[in-house]
């Protein structure tokens, strides 16, 4: 059988996607992801996004994520962003609107269009306690710096949800890291389970911090746009960035741009390109 597909990325957080709107999720989506994400061997990308009808009365779509490994996420920031340069080109109904709705599992975004590519995303308000990432044995929360025994040393760490859950540190040189060894002691640390996305931030200076994540499901990848906003409210946590104000988040795939608004909520700016498009034997 063959099954169309768009290839698109974010700041190189690429990912396959699937217009399952009229015919919903496909019986094998959890296969499908493990098999069309393999690098070298399929299409290649750190996961599918499908493209489904919506959920709520005023939503244009919803958006569900299935991971390199064939779990499913909560929410991908870059995503969500091709989700809706995808609709804007694809979808006669969604041309030329300023701004979308979409559905995700962590609640509905609002999205705006910036210009050719560029989209604007209310990303909702971020939390540090405990129940919401969730963590364990940290305490309630607010979890602003605590210490994480991982990877045979002792992290101070701030957690964060956006709507998934984040793990963040500030390391000194982050191209230092071999994130390969460090990883998964994190990802997979008893005190998170459902397990943590965690990022390594490196600060540049008020406005601008570099970034290198590793993705639950995934590994380490290019650009994580939840990432980067859970890294932004952990640094005004930690007084180290100003809120208000836009900080730029430096990725190996490219650049976002995050900002704290009042009552913790988080706005995003970023690219959405479109690879390819075609069909693959599945």
């Amino acid at each position: 059988m063959k099954l169309a597909f768009t290839k698109m990325q974010g700041c190189a957080n690429d990912y396959i996607y699937l217009d399952c709107r009229s015919t919903g999720l496909p019986d094998n989506i959890e296969e499908l992801s493990r098999k069309l994400s393999a690098r070298r061997f399929s299409i290649g990308g750190d996961g599918i996004i499908c493209i489904c009808a919506p959920q709520s009365p005023d939503a244009d779509a919803t958006m569900r994520i299935f991971n390199a490994d064939g779990s499913e996420g909560m929410m991908c920031g870059n995503g969500i962003r091709c989700v809706a340069e995808w609709l804007y080109t694809h979808e006669p109904a969604c041309a030329g609107k300023d701004q979308l709705r979409i559905d995700t599992r962590s609640g509905q975004k609002l999205i705006r269009h910036q210009g050719e590519g560029l989209w604007q995303v209310e990303m909702g308000r971020y939390s540090a306690m405990a129940a919401d990432l969730p963590a364990v044995n940290m305490g309630e929360g607010p979890l602003v710096r605590c210490t994480l025994d991982a990877a045979g040393q002792s992290w101070q760490v701030t957690c964060i949800s956006v709507g998934n859950p984040h793990c963040v540190t500030v390391v000194e040189d982050v191209d230092a890291l071999n994130l390969e060894a460090i990883g998964p002691s994190f990802e997979k640390h008893p005190n998170f389970p459902q397990q943590v996305n965690t990022e390594f931030i490196q600060k540049l200076d008020d406005h601008h911090l570099k970034m290198r994540v590793w993705e639950r499901g995934s590994g380490e990848t290019w650009a994580c746009g939840t990432g980067a906003c859970a890294s932004v409210a952990a640094l005004t946590e930690l007084g180290m960035v100003p809120a208000g104000e836009d900080i730029h988040v430096l990725l190996r795939g490219g650049e976002l741009i995050i900002r704290v608004l009042e009552g913790r909520q988080l706005r995003m700016t970023g690219p959405a390109v479109t690879v390819c498009e075609g069909t693959t034997e599945v």
